[in-house]
């Protein structure tokens, strides 16, 4: 029942927003009493924090398996993670909007440990940039922490409007963003 009410407020937080959304939309839309929802979850808040954490452990979880890949060089690793974003859509579409769009409604306790995931996410990458730099597999000149919260910024936001039904499929995106990346737009 607690997979339902978590799948179910998805839903309805991603399509109305969370302060649109009642605990009484959710247990009307699964069929059962305020009481149930009250014996998995003691607030919206709280549901909304254990949605935000699942999604963020997950992205840390699998990034950090790229990372760790002693096989792989730099480059290709900054690859598998920005294809992994990419291809998280199809399946993480609803939860990766609530994350960056819901979290601002999380008192600061709720969000605390929410924000140390982010940023474990962020300083992945960004070391990543740096061992990459200091490899000579990046250009020494680059501003590491900035161009973290670049490319941050261009693959959280795909969230918002890649379908992965559509004209250009996952690969192709990750491509032309490690082309932008790598290359810049410049002739």
């Amino acid at each position: 029942m607690k997979q339902k009410i978590l799948d179910t407020s998805i839903h309805l937080f991603d399509q109305q927003g969370f302060k649109e959304t009642s605990i009484q939309d959710i247990v009307d839309s699964i069929g059962v009493t305020k009481g149930t929802f009250y014996y998995y979850y003691n607030s919206k808040q709280e549901l909304l924090k254990d949605i935000c954490l699942t999604y963020i452990e997950d992205l840390v979880t699998q990034q950090e398996a790229i990372i760790h890949d002693g096989e792989k060089d730099c480059m290709t690793k900054l690859y598998e993670i920005v294809y992994m974003l990419i291809h998280n859509i199809k399946s993480q579409r609803r939860s990766a909007r609530i994350f960056f769009r819901e979290m601002r409604h999380l008192g600061e306790h709720q969000f605390k440990e929410i924000k140390a995931k982010r940023t474990l996410f962020r300083e992945n990458y960004q070391k990543l940039i740096e061992e990459g730099i200091s490899k000579g597999e990046f250009k020494n000149s680059l501003n590491p922490d900035m161009l973290t919260f670049g490319i941050l910024g261009i693959t959280n936001w795909s969230y918002y409007w890649f379908n992965p039904e559509g004209a250009v499929s996952e690969e192709k995106l990750t491509e032309i963003y490690m082309d932008l990346i790598l290359n810049g737009i410049k002739k």
